[in-house]
């Protein structure tokens, strides 16, 4: 049985969410959250499987609590369930270290089915979404990366793993192949290996790195 804790502004929406994985026995319902702050406060109480994250809440944010949940090492899964897919909500949640985005119109089975991904720490992302983020990939907004991606590539130049990488910046695995991802995409190259090899050759990465 998968434990839960679903975020909502709305106690309608929670209301119905509330029921619908209640009378599911693959679910059990732990906890409910207003914002992102009781979100963080409860998920570092409960550490639930899965934290069911809306994103725009007042009185906390949901990728600010997606954040604070990694820094205090909470290995709760967060999969993102909003009404907006656009860039500004996208990539943040994803960088912030969601496990998965899906929206609130998808249908009921779909979101049972992204909840047991997340809980085995899989990926499921709404098609909408997932169309953003490879355009995004393949029309990179720069060919320089940012701050975040340089401290990732920095890490594998030293020979980390996905895993130890997540461990170290306090993200999750799937946050650590879309930095990658996005490198790969700046650099021109398909691998991890030949990445490092152009970090160096740029200049982004010294001897010492």
């Amino acid at each position: 049985m998968i434990s839960l804790l679903i975020v909502d502004d709305h106690p309608v929406v929670r209301d119905g969410l509330r029921g619908m994985f209640s009378a599911d026995p693959r679910f059990r319902v732990v906890g409910e959250a207003g914002d992102g702050a009781e979100a963080v406060a409860l998920g570092a109480r409960l550490s639930p499987d899965v934290i069911l994250m809306d994103l725009r809440m007042p009185g906390g944010d949901g990728v600010t609590a997606i954040r604070e949940l990694a820094e205090r090492r909470v290995t709760s899964r967060v999969l993102v369930l909003t009404t907006f897919d656009t860039d500004s909500d996208v990539l943040p949640a994803v960088e912030a270290g969601a496990t998965g985005y899906l929206l609130k119109d998808a249908p009921r089975e779909e979101l049972f089915r992204a909840v047991e991904a997340a809980a085995r720490g899989e990926t499921s992302l709404a098609p909408a979404v997932a169309n953003r983020l490879l355009g995004q990939l393949r029309q990179p907004a720069s060919t320089t990366p940012s701050k975040r991606e340089l401290e990732v590539l920095e890490l594998i130049a030293r020979g980390m793993s996905n895993r130890e990488a997540a461990r170290q910046l306090f993200v999750s695995e799937a946050t650590i192949k879309t930095h990658l991802l996005h490198i790969y995409a700046k650099f021109d190259v398909k691998d991890r290996a030949a990445a490092v090899a152009v970090g160096f050759s740029r200049g982004y990465l010294s001897s010492t790195s």
